[in-house]
């Protein structure tokens, strides 16, 4: 089997050549090149052809994000594993927006650094368990603000029709539990199907139970 081929990126040299023990002891790794900055990096890339960089995030004349962005343009094959010393929320995302296939603390062991690095030879994504509850919290936090949203054209009282309608009621029955005259309600209905640009009451109900309708109304 051939050996992955890796690119060592940080500015201090100390632990480029803490890594490059490390990683030489393992018989399925080969260490081709390092580089101390953004700019090295991608020249390294360029003239070694890695199958993984092993990046830090924070380097002198340029981050190691827009390298990490720039490589995996045009270098689609090469996997960037984005290691800090931080569990910083923005360069997590900005990391992952970049193209990093891994994102690991520079506190993490030695061992599972190799593991992390074996992963994403394979292929792989990998966050360190420090910071993959704030992934899911951020995506549960998206799905909530995506979710609000849909409804952020209607009225409160459009929203409580709106929920009557998804349980199947008539105009009568909704005019009956909310205190409002028919005429009233038949209005609303109007109202809500047009601003949810759908055709009729059953896509409303669908829409409203699609989008979680009862957990945004106060």
């Amino acid at each position: 089997m051939a050996k992955k081929r890796i690119l060592l990126v940080d500015d201090h040299e100390i632990v480029r050549l803490g890594l490059k023990a490390l990683l030489d002891r393992h018989p399925q790794f080969e260490v081709v090149a390092e580089a101390a900055t953004a700019h090295e990096a991608i020249d390294r890339v360029e003239q070694y052809f890695p199958d993984v960089v092993v990046m830090d995030i924070r380097l002198p004349g340029g981050s190691g994000i827009e390298a990490c962005e720039e490589i995996t343009k045009k270098y689609p094959n090469t996997k960037v594993i984005m290691l800090t010393s931080y569990a910083e929320d923005e360069m997590l995302f900005s990391s992952i927006r970049a193209g990093a296939a891994g994102y690991v603390l520079k506190q993490i062991g030695g061992e599972d650094l190799i593991r992390a690095i074996e992963a994403i030879g394979r292929g792989e994504a990998l966050l360190d368990p420090a910071v993959t509850q704030r992934i899911f919290q951020e995506v549960r936090k998206a799905a909530k603000e995506e979710e609000a949203s849909a409804f952020a054209a209607l009225t409160q009282q459009e929203r409580h029709v709106l929920l009557l309608v998804s349980e199947g009621k008539t105009n009568r029955e909704i005019a009956k539990a909310l205190f409002l005259g028919e005429g009233t309600v038949r209005n609303y209905v109007s109202s809500i199907l047009s601003k949810l640009e759908v055709s009729n009451r059953a896509e409303a109900a669908a829409y409203a139970v699609e989008h979680n309708l009862r957990n945004h109304l106060q």
